[in-house]
């Protein structure tokens, strides 16, 4: 009997093939997420930082335009955290869509592995039944042979 061949071998491999594509997409998503989540902690810790840099030239009596312009500097952090939150929201809404790619990639590849196993079993099946066959030939034959010897 010849080898086990999936007869879907191809679609499989290509099957896979888009899994593997749709999981690293959405590594890289995840990854873009947790930079955004980085680059907002950082900005959080520079605007404590320059708050705690502004009350310190405060007490010191500095000049209001010294004052203004830290000021405007601490909101322009604070406008840039507000960004990174908007930013991680809209990733956030990518990487479920592409969760929803994975899940149904990997249900496609799911399915093609049942196939193959119920072929395979299939498979097996057709091979235990041909040397069962091929036993009782055997015996049968040698059954013959031997009654024939007997007789001459």
């Amino acid at each position: 009997m010849k080898k086990f061949q999936f007869t879907l071998q191809k679609l499989m491999d290509f099957r896979q093939q888009e899994l593997d594509r749709q999981k690293n997409t959405l590594s890289a998503l995840q990854a873009d997420l947790q930079r955004i989540y980085r680059e907002k902690e950082e900005l959080i810790r520079r605007v404590e930082e320059c708050s705690e840099e502004l009350d310190l030239v405060c007490r010191q009596g500095a000049q209001a335009f010294e004052i203004s312009v830290r000021k405007r500097y601490i909101v322009t952090l604070q406008q840039e955290i507000h960004e990174h939150d908007a930013s991680a929201a809209v990733k956030q809404q990518e990487i479920n869509k592409q969760l929803g790619l994975v899940v149904e990639a990997t249900k496609d590849v799911r399915t093609l592995e049942k196939l193959e196993e119920k072929q395979l079993e299939e498979y097996k099946a057709a091979a235990a039944k041909e040397n069962e066959q091929f036993i009782e030939e055997f015996v049968s034959g040698q059954s013959i042979r031997k009654t024939q010897s007997q007789g001459a």
